[in-house]
Order: C-alpha cells, then structure tokens, then sequence
C-alpha cells in the first residue's frame, strides 16, 4: 500500500482517489474550498454525454463511451438520480446535413447507439424544433454530478481516505529525507509517496509548483447560460443540439431539460476574467496578465476574432441569445428568458493559439498531471479516474 495525494476535489479528483483507494492505497484528497465539486463539476450541464462528438480512437471518444454506461451504473448503485432520455442534433437548413452525416458516421465508429432520422420524427419527440434531419441519440442523459461527487465521498470515507477542505496547496517539493513528495498546505507538510494533480483550473498551475514546465496553459473560458421561464418550459422535453461547425472552437448554444423539469439555454463562451470568474464583475489581475503574455490567447484571438466579438455581444444582450436559440427553436422570445449560473471551462491551449483536443495527461517520477478535462470529463470521470491510477502506480516503480 502507498499513501498518494490527489489534488483538486472535483468529480475527476474524487474518483480518481475512489480508485485509488478501491485498490488498497492510502488516499489523502486535498480541496482548497470549503466544498466539494466547488467549480467545473458544481457548475455542469449535468449531461452524460453519449460520445458521438469526439475523434475515433481519442481519449475522449474512448472514455466517454466507456463512461456513459458506467456513471449510469455508478447512479444506480449509489441512488443517484439520472436519466437515459436520449438527444436530438438538428441540421436546421439543408446545408447542414452533410455535416450531421459525418456526425452519424463518427457515432457509428465510435460505438454510440444513433440513428439519422427525418424532420417528421424528430418533430416527435421535439414539437417546436426547427428542423429538415436530425441525429437521435439514444444514450445521452441527465445526472446530478454534484450528488455523485456526494456518492463518491461516502466511499472515501468507507475507505478510511484523508479528506481535507479549505486545503489549498502552496508548494510542492521531493521529499528530502527519502522517495516521494511533500505538499505545504496552511494545515501543516502532507507527506506522500506520489501526487495526483486534478486541480482543474489551476492544473498548469500546480504541475509548475511540482517541477514540471507542461506542454499547455489553461486559459479560462466562461460559459453563460439562460434557463426559459417555467410557463414556456414546455417548449423542449428533451436535449436539442446543434449540428456542429468544425471550423469553431466550441459546440454552439443548445437547450437541456434538467432533472427538475426545468430548461437550460447556452452556453456562450467569452474568456473569463479571472480562472474561476462566473461574471464579467470577477477579475484578478494576476489571471489577466497570465492570459495576455500567453502568445496562444492572441493567436486564437486573431484566428476567431468575428465570433470572439459575436460571443462577447451575446454575453450582453438577451435578444441575441434568444436569436441564436430560435434556430433551434423558433418559438423562443427574448422574454422567456431568465439568466441562469454560468460555469467556467478550463480550457488547455497550446502556444499556437491551438486549442487541446483531447484529454492531456503529464507524467513525472511520482506525480501525474492531469491538464486537460473539459467536458466530457464528467461523463468520463470514472473511466479517467482507471487510467490515472495506472499511471500513478506506473509512477511508484
């Protein structure tokens, strides 16, 4: 048995210790907030994500297909609630379908469950949608992440794991009086064989702490999301997406029902202020200066300036983000919309301007980093979290 410490206490760090501890470690899990699940997990979609999106082969592909069936089952195991409602991904004019094709084909190669269907039957299971052909998705869901993390927490306690709130890291060191690694925390020296970086936002941040220079920097991403007001929540019943631009960073404003029935709109995505800025009013102007010496923000700046501009007036005007949702579904007005809490994406960019595909993975004697898991992390969270505990004891040797 070896005592190793996870860093970050969102649902890839929990389950990441969960596994750790499920094979006979000794796990301390070290959270600089007061809760659990405080920033990307807390703020999810809390979609699982059937795995159609992703390149054949990827990580990502992998993992989320893999995980979409095992958080179900972690869910209903642990009484957590979720639901298999499946997903609609619309081609909303005729030049689109060539696009969704591709989609129905990367589906098939990756093992997801999905069918092209025409805009009479999508119109079955989506009434209002706009439409000419559509994607059904049948393994797509909706769970409550936070209350896995809730789950994942019981277990960890089962297993006799060192939990440890408001425990920010302020250094890392090689421990000097034998192999492994030592963590300052404002508690005291956390004493460890290896460490698990799940630190999220500030993964990059940690991973030079511990000695390393990673080969890619988060850039903070917010997304703004809007909920439709419960007498028009009966404009959607289930997940309606877009069909996605490949040319664009990021997937386009969709509409969710959530397990309570109501309807999120978005997101958008701006750069946010500071890593963990939910509004345009939050901003740190250490995490700005970082942002602007990166010579990847200008590069992606530069490369997307028109929908960077595009995003940012969204940001401030209902009406246009009302607009952007009627292409999905035409009968959704300005007025039926409320502002709902906006997440953070913290998102791996590369010096290039380029954005990081895939989940990234970093290794070092004793230390693994794990720099990259935008979504579908969640979805992936336990598939993930085997991966990384195979490096982690790789690391041991």
């Amino acid at each position: 048995m070896r005592h190793i410490a996870v860093i970050g206490g969102g649902i890839v760090g929990l389950a990441v210790a969960n596994e750790l501890a499920g094979r006979g470690h000794q796990v301390t899990v070290l959270e600089k907030e007061s809760h659990w699940a405080a920033h990307q997990t807390g703020h999810n979609s809390n979609v699982v994500h059937a795995g159609l999106y992703y390149k054949p082969g990827s990580f990502k592909a992998r993992m989320s297909v893999a995980g979409n069936a095992s958080i179900v089952d972690f869910a209903k195991e642990h009484g957590v609630p979720y639901e298999v409602c499946g997903k609609l991904v619309v081609a909303t004019s005729e030049d689109e379908i060539p696009r969704l094709n591709v989609l129905a084909e990367r589906a098939e190669a990756n093992g997801v469950p999905a069918r092209m269907i025409s805009a009479a039957e999508a119109r079955e299971y989506e009434p209002e949608v706009a439409t000419v052909a559509a994607l059904r998705v049948e393994s797509t869901g909706i769970i409550d992440f936070p209350a896995v993390c809730r789950a994942l927490v019981k277990l960890l306690n089962v297993h006799g794991a060192d939990l440890r709130l408001n425990s920010p890291v302020l250094g890392i060191r090689s421990s000097p009086v034998g192999a492994g690694v030592e963590l300052a925390t404002p508690q005291g020296i956390v004493r460890a064989d290896a460490l698990v970086n799940c630190a999220g936002l500030h993964s990059d941040r940690i991973a030079r702490m511990a000695g390393l220079n990673p080969s890619a920097t988060i850039v903070p991403f917010r997304g703004e999301y809007f909920e439709l007001t419960p007498e028009r929540r009966g404009l959607v019943r289930g997940l309606i997406y877009p069909v996605p631009d490949p040319t664009l960073p990021f997937l386009g404003v969709h509409l969710t029902r959530m397990l309570d029935g109501s309807v999120h709109a978005g997101p958008n995505a701006v750069l946010a202020l500071r890593r963990e800025g939910y509004k345009w009013s939050q901003f740190s102007a250490t995490d700005l200066f970082e942002v602007a010496k990166f010579p990847g923000t200008w590069r992606l700046a530069k490369k997307f300036a028109r929908t960077g501009v595009e995003e940012v007036l969204r940001s401030f005007s209902r009406k246009r983000f009302a607009a952007s949702l009627a292409r999905l579904v035409p009968a959704v007005q300005e007025q039926d919309l409320v502002r709902a809490e906006a997440g953070v994406r913290a998102q791996a960019m590369l010096a290039d301007g380029s954005l990081v595909d895939d989940f990234l993975f970093e290794t070092a004697a004793r230390q693994v980093h794990v720099l990259n898991t935008p979504s579908p992390a969640a979805t992936s969270s336990l598939e993930i979290a085997k991966h990384v505990a195979d490096q982690a004891e790789s690391s041991l040797s």
